[in-house]
């Protein structure tokens, strides 16, 4: 077994040492781009300042006689551009394909100083972490990189999902995870054709009500994604890694698409996929707390004084487990306010009050 001590040793003589805590850096949307698209690739430089991440596109949505053109269309746009303070991500293509290789060969040793992020899709198991964070090293080290470029895992097939806690924990370099729900509905066999969201048919229906066997009953669409997202979330949590919500298709329905970036962060994701700029306000909102909610976190954590005993605030208690959670949203908040002019002004524009300590 390998020592925990080896896990902060270069995998490569000469590749930077790997990071021992992910930066948390805002990232409410990763919003994808066909960096082979010359119409899409010139759209980068206007973009980057209003998204939290770039990402590359090389996989799913690019045809097989493209892989190339889009590869080395990243590579232009990576050494054209001045990205600031938003991150550059790529999507590489599955570990199983043809061009997956020459996608790692190519990204670290050209803009590996550039690139922040490998997401590498399909991830089955740590095995596949284990490949790509040794092969990234020896890259890194032969192109001196000097700083690691993170990994992130989409979980697309039911051995990820049954393999989720290893894949968060098998490198330094993994930086989160995102559901990949098209994928994943396909090998699963579920009956969907949607790429993510709900279904009108997943339902729980109301009992019948006494006396009206007959009558109408009321229908409530279910969540096909709560329980996966839940484990990736407390996997990610447990390993230190950031999780996310994957793509949503329907690019028109911007009610439902909200809906389920709303779902996903109530849970603790911290950004989702955007796959049209329609969505990049859509994340925007969604994953920045509210100003209502940023000053009753802080009315919260000035009455809790050290974090200890209990506070009663408009007739409710707060504990030490109650500021733990407004410090969450208060941390949320100062590192999107130093990104964001917007935020910084109505996060800074949000009050306080005062409570009364409990007496025990």
């Amino acid at each position: 077994m390998r020592s925990p001590k080896d896990f902060f040793r270069p995998l490569a003589v000469g590749a930077p040492e790997p990071v021992r805590e992910v930066p948390f850096r805002p990232s409410r949307m990763i919003h994808f781009f066909d960096p082979g698209n010359p119409r899409m690739a010139a759209k980068v430089p206007a973009l980057a300042p209003d998204v939290d991440v770039l990402l590359g596109n090389l996989e799913d949505a690019v045809a097989a006689d493209r892989k190339e053109a889009a590869r080395a269309g990243l590579v232009e746009v990576a050494r054209g551009t001045d990205f600031g303070a938003t991150q550059l991500w790529t999507r590489i293509n599955s570990l199983d394909s043809p061009w997956a290789l020459d996608d790692l060969l190519t990204l670290v040793t050209e803009i590996g100083d550039k690139l922040d992020v490998i997401m590498v899709p399909k991830v089955e198991g740590a095995e596949d972490i284990h490949y790509v964070d040794r092969l990234v090293a020896q890259v890194e080290a032969k192109a001196g990189v000097r700083r690691p470029i993170l990994l992130h895992a989409i979980l697309e097939t039911p051995r990820g999902v049954a393999s989720v806690e290893e894949i968060a924990g098998a490198s330094p370099r993994m930086q989160g995870m995102s559901l990949g729900p098209a994928d994943l509905a396909a090998s699963r066999r579920m009956k969907t054709t949607r790429v993510g969201g709900g279904h009108p048919d997943y339902v729980v229906r109301e009992d019948p009500r006494p006396g009206a066997a007959d009558g109408p009953r009321a229908v409530f669409q279910q969540d096909l994604w709560h329980y996966t997202i839940a484990r990736m979330v407390d996997a990610c949590a447990a390993h230190g890694i950031l999780p996310y919500y994957g793509p949503f298709g329907d690019i028109k329905d911007t009610v439902a698409c909200e809906d389920q970036f709303r779902n996903a962060f109530l849970l603790g994701c911290v950004g989702a996929w955007s796959l049209h700029p329609v969505q990049i306000g859509i994340a925007k909102k969604v994953f920045s707390p509210a100003p209502t909610e940023v000053a009753w976190a802080r009315r919260v954590i000035a009455e809790m004084g050290d974090g200890t005993g209990a506070v009663m605030i408009d007739g409710k208690m707060q504990d030490d487990a109650t500021v733990k959670q407004c410090r969450v949203v208060q941390e949320l908040a100062e590192a999107l306010a130093a990104r964001d002019p917007e935020l910084r002004d109505a996060y800074a524009a949000a009050g306080g009050g005062e409570g009364e300590r409990v007496r025990g």
